[in-house]
């Protein structure tokens, strides 16, 4: 965290909630400009945007006025919990044979064959 992002929310942010990656969210105490308030996120971990969730971004972009419930949001069957983007990351998904996992593909199964162009 930054040191004007320390002293904002010190002495002009007031909490409002928490997500499970652990990023805090504040609104300022006084108005901004067009009537809205300024919001904000102090990250749990790294900072990185990717890690908050949809509801949480909808509410610091002003897209719902309404603070995401603390109570487990229903998901539909289909839908997976969120995750940052973890690309770049030594955590970030390599397919087999990639350079940086183990660096071996599996063999050709011979049913491909090379395009030659016509002689």
């Amino acid at each position: 965290m930054s040191i004007g992002t320390l002293l904002l929310t010190l002495f002009t942010g007031t909490f409002v909630g928490e997500d499970e990656q652990g990023n805090k969210y504040y609104r300022d105490k006084r108005r901004f400009r067009h009537g809205k308030e300024k919001r904000w996120v102090v990250y749990g971990g790294d900072v990185e945007a990717s890690s908050v969730p949809a509801e949480w971004h909808g509410w610091l972009h002003h897209r719902t006025e309404a603070l995401p419930g603390n109570e487990a949001r229903q998901n539909k069957d289909w839908q997976k919990p969120h995750e940052a983007n973890l690309t770049g990351t030594p955590k970030a998904y390599r397919p087999p044979g990639h350079m940086l996992k183990e660096g071996r593909r599996d063999r050709a199964t011979g049913d491909y064959e090379s395009w030659q162009p016509d002689q």
